[in-house]
């Protein structure tokens, strides 16, 4: 899953409208950030399986330390616990927890049963999605819609900038989508895991939108 992820950060704005929209997507996204770094460090490992799934040619059969439920219950209480040590705020930590931990569970509904659910063990879950292309579209493009739309619902424009770097952000993400589902498979493993890293240019991309746009 891609902008579904960033659908849940768009809309927690409406909930805490004084989290910047940077924080809820590095929240949101964190695990996925995570997990390339982890990939080059050697920690954890994939290989491209072209036709592994009807959507995704990825074979993610090692990645613990980033995606098992155990592990992202941690990273999830760690997130919310150092954002209260900095913002004093309970519901926004909240937030920030509940949207880490929203990561897994979005990825249950469309990871084959890859995802473990703790280090070390066998035992793995995923509904399979991805094996129904229609089906895992439809759920992504209906999260990230909706997100997007309370987002807007949360905020306004405080100028110029404000209204076309949320329509620019928007719709890169959307082109990024419909480029990974088009695509032929990656070349290589490494490809895949310094491509991930670029994700960081939407963290700081959604901290300037913010910046432009005043909660309502």
């Amino acid at each position: 899953m891609f902008i579904g992820h960033f659908g849940a950060g768009f809309a927690a704005k409406k909930i805490s409208p004084q989290v910047s929209l940077g924080v809820l997507f590095l929240a949101a996204q964190f695990i996925d950030l995570l997990w390339p770094l982890l990939v080059l460090a050697g920690a954890e490992h994939f290989r491209i399986v072209p036709g592994h799934t009807a959507t995704v040619p990825l074979d993610f059969y090692d990645y613990p330390w980033s995606h098992s439920l155990v592990m992202v219950l941690v990273w999830a209480a760690a997130a919310g616990g150092l954002y209260f040590l900095f913002r004093k705020n309970r519901s926004g930590a909240l937030v920030i927890s509940l949207l880490v931990l929203s990561h897994w569970v979005l990825d249950f509904l469309v990871h084959i049963p890859d995802l473990p659910l703790l280090p070390g063990s066998d035992l793995k879950a995923g509904l399979g999605l991805w094996n129904s292309p229609a089906g895992s579209q439809l759920l992504e493009a209906g999260l990230f819609a909706g997100g997007f739309w309370l987002y807007l619902k949360a905020t306004q424009p405080r100028n110029k900038t404000g209204t076309w770097s949320l329509i620019s952000l928007a719709a890169f993400l959307a082109v990024i989508q419909v480029m990974n589902i088009t695509s032929p498979p990656p070349p290589d493993e490494l490809a895949v895991a310094v491509t991930g890293n670029l994700q960081w240019l939407f963290i700081l991309w959604a901290f300037w939108v913010d910046r432009n746009r005043n909660p309502i």
